[in-house]
């Protein structure tokens, strides 16, 4: 049975983490996200060491047992199969899909970037489970030299996929504009800054479960 996208999941970047007590605070915020509901995370370190990225998935885990669960590590398909991950996203400078799929094998999902203005030519085509749309609205968090797209892109992007690719939209998404983005054609929404940047992710993340529920 295919995989079923939840309509948020969160995308923790390393550098929403303390410089000290990194672990017990992994286990604490994995324990408390998984409380409210997420059934998807990735996790991203575009600057950390191997022991480092290893710690911190490793500590994920520990906190997020469930098999409904799904861990992403984002670039390192190298390491998800020894961290006990779920899938990885791979994107331009990491090791293509294709590499992806023969490192993680079948069963695991693997994501991509899909495209801005217009899907990438043939992207639809590589072993990918899903495709990274956007960014859709400015964003801090990530690095990137695309414009946004905005909800017209979001649309224009689902009309090319078909109705049945899973498109995750991401980037300056936040509570009041992710209905919009569900409804202008996204399967999922990803958030980063809007979660881990409130007093409570846990907390905040059920916001958006709750408000997302019948979009």
């Amino acid at each position: 049975m295919a995989y079923r996208f939840p309509r948020i999941y969160p995308i923790l970047d390393s550098s929403f983490l303390p410089a000290s007590g990194r672990q017990p605070f992994l286990l604490d915020l994995g324990a408390a996200l998984a409380d409210a509901g997420v059934t998807l995370l990735e996790y991203r370190n575009k600057t950390g060491s191997d022991d480092q990225i290893r710690a911190d998935a490793e500590s994920l885990r520990g906190a997020m047992p469930d098999e409904t669960i799904k861990l992403i590590l984002d670039d390192r398909a190298d390491l998800v199969c020894a961290v006990g991950f779920d899938g990885v996203h791979v994107d331009a400078g990491d090791v293509s899909v294709r590499e992806a799929r023969r490192l993680v094998g079948p069963a695991r999902l693997i994501g991509t970037f899909g495209g801005s203005d217009a899907l990438l030519p043939g992207i639809l085509d590589e072993p990918a489970n899903y495709f990274a749309i956007g960014p859709v609205f400015t964003t801090t968090t990530k690095e990137t030299d695309k414009k946004p797209i905005g909800l017209d892109g979001v649309r224009r992007l689902r009309q090319q996929a078909g109705p049945d690719v899973i498109l995750t939209a991401a980037a300056g998404i936040t509570l009041d504009t992710a209905s919009q983005v569900l409804n202008a054609g996204a399967t999922t929404v990803a958030a980063a800054a809007a979660l881990f940047s409130a007093p409570d992710p846990a907390a905040e993340f059920l916001r958006w479960r709750e408000r997302l529920a019948d979009c």
